[in-house]
């Protein structure tokens, strides 16, 4: 592995990253100028617009012929989204669920995961496939302004007050524009850098570009949901951490995959290793979910550090596998026999006794408009 590939991963990167702030940005002051609430920019705008490396590198790679760097993007960002971003933000402060929107879109998270998972059954993301999910993005972002309009005034104010950055008072439509511009066009410069790093690290290191599309890419993609959250977590803002994961994950699938899969020649192509192995976990942790936002209890220190042990387990399982080596096996019957059933039992065990507490005693203290603790 040359100087070269590493730079155009890290440039890449950084570019990438850039580009999403800057769309953010650009996207955030054009819609606030336009009326929108900072609740609805929060949900549609900003969740997504975190998104857009993924957005860029999947479509960049479809149309480059590279499917398993897409599709793994967006199923490996998902599982990162969810045991890395979550597990860190509750190892820095427990996290608890109050805005109703958050606690129903993770059902979406869940249902649009199975769809994933059944359409790729035939090992291909056909354009009929694709449409699909981008009938379900448009229901989805109908569904998010709706719900979004009867939120709390507590929710809306947590939001009002996160956006406060992003709406500086100079600036209007042309600033605004350009920042969206700008963002989008750093976006396509460093997905072309980004995706040329990463196939050369994968043919470096001797692995595939599947298991490079679901650990490299898609934790480097995943790097302003890793900002954002952890920002809203130190400032008291826990339903925009937890909503910016499951708005994000929902995004991934509906609007990522169904682009690409319209875009590309013929469709995605799905991996067997992805359909048997990756969607299944990305399932698995969609559905670890429900404990902290369907009972209302918190995702507490030691269950997100729980979290953070399965994604390196998984990732350690991915690497090891991709090279074949030696301790696979034992890794494989640790993972099945030890680390997904205490994962399991732990959660079940949380959701009942949330379940038997009486309902004045679960329920978290009242914070204040700003979103930060009491």
């Amino acid at each position: 592995m040359n100087a070269t590939t590493v730079l155009a991963l890290l440039g890449g990167l950084a570019v990438l990253t850039a580009g999403a702030e800057g769309l953010v940005r650009g996207a955030s002051r054009l819609a606030s100028r336009a009326g929108i609430s900072p609740l609805v920019i929060g949900l549609t705008v900003v969740a997504w617009g975190t998104s857009s490396p993924e957005m860029v590198v999947s479509v960049t790679s479809a149309l480059e012929g590279k499917p398993d760097i897409a599709v793994g993007n967006v199923v490996g960002s998902n599982v990162f989204n969810v045991l890395f971003i979550l597990g860190a933000c509750a190892v820095i402060a427990p996290l608890a669920v109050h805005a109703q929107i958050v606690r129903r879109e993770v059902p979406i998270m869940i249902g649009t995961s199975l769809l994933l998972a059944l359409l790729g059954l035939d090992g291909r993301l056909g354009r009929g496939d694709a449409a699909v999910l981008l009938a379900g993005l448009a229901a989805y972002t109908i569904f998010a302004i709706r719900a979004g309009r009867k939120e709390t005034a507590e929710v809306k104010a947590e939001y009002a007050h996160a956006l406060e950055p992003r709406r500086p008072e100079r600036g209007g439509w042309l600033s605004g524009a350009l920042l969206a511009l700008g963002g989008l066009g750093a976006l396509v410069l460093g997905a072309h850098w980004f995706v040329d790093g990463a196939v050369g690290v994968a043919r470096a290191f001797g692995v595939s570009d599947t298991v490079i599309g679901l650990t490299i890419v898609a934790a480097g993609t995943s790097m302003p949901e890793v900002a954002t959250s952890i920002v809203a977590t130190v400032r008291g803002e826990r339903d925009i951490a937890v909503g910016n994961v499951v708005g994000s994950n929902i995004f991934n699938i509906l609007a990522i995959l169904g682009v690409s899969g319209l875009l590309a020649e013929g469709g995605l192509a799905v991996a067997p290793a992805i359909e048997r192995f990756d969607v299944p976990v990305m399932v698995a942790v969609a559905l670890a979910t429900l404990p902290v936002v369907f009972t209302g209890r918190t995702l507490s220190r030691w269950e997100g550090a729980l979290f953070l042990g399965s994604y390196a387990v998984y990732v350690g399982y991915l690497v090891l596998a991709a090279r074949a080596h030696d301790a696979l096996p034992a890794l494989s019957g640790a993972m099945l026999w030890f680390v997904l059933p205490i994962t399991a039992v732990t959660l079940a065990v949380g959701v009942v006794r949330e379940i038997r507490r009486p309902r004045a005693a679960a329920d978290p203290p009242p914070r204040p408009a700003g979103g930060r603790p009491a």
